[in-house]
């Protein structure tokens, strides 16, 4: 094995490997830009297939010939001439399109990529080049149903994650506000990212798909606002009663599944104590929801277009959501402060009926220590416990009859237990 693997790396670095090599995909890049263009009528076009692999052959010698580049820039700008007539006549013909001309360049860059870097790192280059060659219906689709603001607030989203995050500081605020603007800021990015996800996939990717799929991705994004959606459709649709019930609950499953993910990203040190119960419930009422959902054909009716959101990447609703959460972080600390396990269990069960998630990234980002992790980890089970609850209400006070006291009972339980199970852990009783 180790013979063989000397081998392959010998021959990697060969200069006939290389010339062929860059020549092959030279030529394959041509054919798949030949199909590009043949697709469109009366459009220029620079030669054929056997042009590109030429031009990949030669920045090849000449990068090879002359370390120091100077023959290869040489002859980029006698190219950068000859592209500058081409597009000259380009601009004449009433054709704006520089496609082919950056496919060119990249083309003719294949050999001093190749003397730079390790062979997957140029056929990335090649791969990515067929993609995007391909990826035009698509991109359009996209842009068709862009929201204008979109591009927009999803690029000062990564200004806020990517530049700011990383300025802000790891101390700690006050003893009343016990976590740092690092952390407090990296929940609600991560609790953005995921909502995030799960707005683009429903408006995208999943806006006509049945019940189902729109309950696990409505459910991503907020199972709450996904149940009182669902619920209110179901006095419309009273003959997919079990469609809609199955949506609401796989909703709940991708709940569980949602505080699964935070935990992991934001408190590691709870996993052990939070992750069997968030996938035994979650797993349990995704597997219900299937059942549910087979004893009826999806296609019945419509799922609702919208859930209940705005893009949960605007800037006002992640500065409110962090006020939220700095408010929460000081009612924690000031509950626990003043009473305890007791107060932070009673604390959980209001919360529970209410918004949980500046609650739970309160507990998961928050500095306590009058408290163990046992009473951490069971006070975001018993919030979303009582969450449960409330959802069920909802689906019985909003929804159609049958289905409401279907997912009230369901809801419930599925709460009850969760909670009771927050409640044994928060007092140590599963700590053997």
């Amino acid at each position: 094995m180790m013979i063989d693997t000397i081998s392959l790396q010998h021959i990697l670095t060969q200069d006939w490997f290389q010339f062929v090599f860059v020549g092959l995909l030279g030529f394959l890049t041509g054919l798949e830009l030949r199909e590009y263009i043949t697709s469109k009528e009366n459009h220029f076009k620079i030669g054929s297939s056997r042009t590109y692999t030429f031009l990949a052959i030669l920045g090849y010698v000449l990068a090879a010939v002359d370390p120091q580049y100077r023959l290869y820039l040489g002859a980029m700008l006698v190219l950068a001439s000859w592209f500058a007539l081409f597009y000259y006549r380009k601009l004449a013909a009433g054709q704006h399109g520089i496609l082919q001309l950056l496919i060119a360049l990249i083309v003719y860059s294949y050999g001093p990529v190749l003397q730079h870097f390790p062979p997957w790192f140029l056929l990335l280059l090649f791969v990515s080049v067929v993609f995007t060659l391909n990826a035009k219906p698509l991109a359009h689709r996209i842009v068709e149903g862009l929201e204008r603001n979109e591009l927009l607030t999803l690029a000062k989203f990564l200004l806020l994650a990517g530049v700011i995050l990383p300025l802000l500081p790891d101390t700690t605020i006050s003893p009343y506000v016990p976590a740092s603007p690092f952390r407090i800021w990296l929940g609600v990015v991560v609790i953005s990212g995921i909502s995030y996800i799960g707005y683009i996939l429903k408006r995208y990717l999943f806006q006509r798909q049945g019940y189902l799929v729109t309950g696990l991705v409505g459910g991503l994004y907020s199972s709450t606002a996904t149940t009182v959606v669902l619920a209110r459709k179901s006095k419309e649709a009273s003959l997919v009663s079990d469609q809609l019930v199955a949506a609401v609950l796989a909703a709940s499953a991708m709940m569980y599944l949602r505080l699964l993910l935070l935990v992991a990203v934001l408190q590691p040190a709870l996993l052990p104590l939070s992750a069997m119960p968030l996938l035994t419930l979650g797993t349990i009422l995704f597997i219900v929801a299937v059942r549910l959902a087979r004893r009826e054909t999806a296609a019945a009716a419509q799922p609702p277009q919208d859930h209940g959101g705005a893009n949960p990447l605007e800037l006002g609703v992640a500065f409110m959501f962090a006020m939220l959460f700095v408010v929460m972080l000081a009612v924690t600390h000031a509950v626990i402060e003043h009473f305890g396990k007791n107060g932070l269990e009673f604390l959980s069960v209001v919360i529970g009926f209410t918004d949980i998630d500046p609650f739970v990234l309160s507990i998961l980002n928050g500095d306590y220590k009058l408290v163990g992790l046992e009473s951490l980890a069971g006070a975001v089970l018993i919030a979303a416990g009582a969450n449960n609850v409330l959802k069920g209400l909802y689906a019985l006070a909003l929804g159609e009859r049958r289905s409401g006291v279907k997912l009230l009972v369901a809801l419930s339980l599925a709460g009850v237990i969760t909670a009771a199970y927050g409640f044994v852990l928060a007092r140590g009783g599963l700590s053997g």
